[in-house]
């Protein structure tokens, strides 16, 4: 990544090859154009998230590519990386009519490649993408050969679950369109293995892939629409079943947030909460589903959309007990809502703190965040101190701290 190149380069770059005028621009993202044109002379550095996701959105890209997040791990593979990892997703072999080569050795054998589609689970949610990147591919590929020797109901829900892995890797990395094609082998692989709950998580997972590529209200509608296919019933409900359920909510509530309907959204986590309470933490299919998931995912929601409401944030991370997160990745995405927000209040020194934190647990993972470059950004316009650990972290996360 040219960190030399500034978020206000891009901007202009991007809006005189799609040959529209400032104020063009900022009447199609409902910004003022005064904002447009200090990031385009660098006299700003940065914006509001929701400033730049609307800026991306009026542009036709991705909120990725306009503020550079980073799309590469630091560590080469031999056997894996993004590159392998595209490969295995998007398989010649899968298309019809084409004849590919099977160059595939012999796949190991079904209990060995499930215990390695655990330890890659684990490793996703560790935050360790440099090592998945590096074994996904293989476990892929392996997975598929599984598959069509064994046939099994519970080789395929595994097969789902790898790419689930693959979709959320990718999204993670940047590359939604690669996940968009792991969701649809996802959700085929769910139907071969005959679990409405496999499709069910298949569909939050395309929620979440939808939303990053901008398409808000198709990420809304789709997992709203399964949660209702598959909404509990109250006597008959298996735990799994609740926490499909619950995640497909919470999928449904972001993008509503950012659509500006906050009020649905936060419906959307009250009856999420309500399934939560009613089962308990529940461990299923890849992910997990509890209470301390919906509330941290009512701190997000509060730092969505134009009417963001840090304070309200703030006031609701009081309620999430800390402890009870499980997922180390989960606990840094709540901590970085929380830093967001305490910057967005005036308490940068603890929004900087909360930053290193993260970035001390989590060193990998706060380099695929956007939210996390552009609260650095927005930090360092209000930085006038020369020598800061401010600019030590802009700097790791490339992040460029020169005024």
């Amino acid at each position: 990544m040219n960190t030399s190149i500034s978020i206000g380069d891009r901007i202009r770059s991007l809006r005189e090859f799609r040959d529209t005028t400032q104020e063009q621009l900022a009447q199609r993202a409902g910004v003022s154009v005064d904002t447009i044109r200090k990031l385009e002379q660098n006299v700003r550095q940065s914006a509001r998230i929701n400033t730049l996701r609307a800026l991306a959105h009026a542009l036709d890209v991705q909120l990725e590519r306009l503020v550079g997040q980073p799309t590469v791990t630091q560590e080469l593979s031999d056997d894996g990386g993004l590159l392998a990892l595209r490969d295995a997703i998007q398989t010649l072999g899968s298309l019809p009519g084409v004849l590919a080569d099977d160059d595939l050795e012999d796949p190991p054998g079904e209990e060995a490649w499930i215990a390695s589609v655990k330890a890659a689970t684990s490793m996703y949610w560790k935050g360790d993408y440099a090592r998945l990147s590096g074994v996904l591919p293989l476990l892929l590929r392996d997975g598929v050969a599984v598959a069509r020797e064994t046939d099994t109901d519970r080789v395929w829900q595994q097969l789902a679950l790898t790419y689930q892995l693959a979709a959320s890797l990718a999204t993670q990395a940047g590359h939604p369109d690669w996940a968009f094609a792991a969701v649809e082998k996802q959700l085929a692989a769910a139907a071969r293995a005959s679990d409405p709950l496999m499709e069910g998580m298949g569909v939050s997972t395309l929620s979440w892939v939808l939303l990053r590529q901008g398409r808000w209200e198709q990420a809304r509608a789709v997992a709203e629409r399964k949660a209702d296919a598959l909404e509990p019933s109250i006597r008959r409900a298996t735990p799994a079943q609740y926490a499909v359920y619950g995640n497909l909510l919470i999928a449904a509530a972001t993008p509503a947030a950012r659509g500006g309907a906050r009020d649905d959204a936060k419906e959307l986590l009250n009856l999420a909460e309500a399934a939560a309470t009613r089962t308990g933490p529940v461990r299923a299919y890849g992910s997990a589903f509890s209470v301390v998931d919906v509330r941290t995912q009512q701190v997000n929601i509060s730092l969505a959309g134009e009417e963001n409401e840090p304070a309200e944030a703030l006031r609701l991370s009081q309620r999430v007990d800390l402890d009870a997160i499980t997922r180390p990745v989960h606990a840094a995405a709540h901590h970085m809502d929380v830093a967001h927000a305490q910057y967005q209040t005036g308490d940068c020194d603890g929004a900087l703190m909360t930053l290193l934190d993260v970035e001390q647990k989590q060193p990998e993972w706060i380099r695929f965040q956007t939210l996390a470059a552009v609260t650095v950004r927005e930090m360092l316009e209000a930085e006038r101190r020369r020598n800061s650990p401010l600019r030590a972290l802009a700097g790791r996360l490339g992040v460029d701290p020169t005024p």
